[in-house]
């Protein structure tokens, strides 16, 4: 069973609020046999996983990691995208980037109305400014990719452009973003509800995007740390 469950175990009994020990009682184990479940030391059969489902009134599917959305639905390419009058309704290329581009647009779109209830205009800022200088990073790649333009389009030399400048500036704006974000948290403490209900109700459609780019990405990111763990 994949770490997936023992991770989403964990985290919906605390999202429930209760302890260890009154989450193994209703589920009618020992609060050991729990722990095990929960650190993934050891798997459960069936029975449980179905008991854990009732329990947390979530599918199998969410609690195995097969899905991102609790009741056991998928976002598909259909809802993003109607490719059905496309020739053998194949993804093309082109249909891959609309498809990806609605994800990153939908998540963003999240993203910055969260922060426009925080009322923090620094920290809408070193947000915009960040994505702003990764949408600059990817299409200067792709502008001198072929080698044949001229770069004075742009103002910052190709030398410090390829020497890390920009991925600086990302560093940078990203501290600022962090100490804006610590900055509204100690001066008035209250942040708009991001639970899941919450999302799902005050963002239908695009909430399902964002959970699609937490997903990927931590799937990326956790198979890159796996590579690199299996060289040392």
């Amino acid at each position: 069973m994949s770490s997936d469950f023992s991770r989403c175990l964990s985290l919906l009994r605390q999202e429930k609020g209760i302890s260890q020990r009154a989450a193994a009682k209703d589920l009618g184990i020992s609060q050991a046999l729990l722990s095990h479940y929960e650190n993934g030391v050891r798997e459960p059969g069936l029975a449980f996983v179905i008991r854990a489902c009732n329990y947390y009134n979530v599918s199998a599917d969410f609690l195995l990691g097969r899905t991102l959305s609790r009741d056991g639905t998928t976002i598909a390419a259909e809802e993003l995208y109607d490719y059905s009058a496309e020739k053998d309704n194949v993804l093309h290329g082109s249909i891959m980037a609309t498809l990806n581009k609605k994800l990153l647009v939908n998540s963003i779109g999240v993203l910055f109305d969260l922060l426009g209830k925080t009322g923090r205009k620094d920290a809408i800022t070193a947000a915009a400014n960040y994505l702003g200088t990764a949408i600059y990073k990817l299409f200067r790649h792709l502008y001198r990719a072929d080698g044949s333009k001229n770069e004075d389009f742009f103002s910052v030399p190709a030398r410090q452009f390829m020497s890390g400048v920009p991925t600086a500036d990302m560093i940078c704006t990203e501290a600022q973003y962090v100490d804006a974000l610590a900055a509204h948290a100690k001066e008035k403490g209250s942040f708009p509800p991001m639970h899941n209900d919450a999302l799902m109700e005050n963002y239908p459609g695009l909430y399902q995007s964002l959970l699609q780019i937490i997903h990927n990405t931590g799937e990326r990111v956790n198979r890159r740390m796996e590579v690199q763990n299996q060289e040392r």
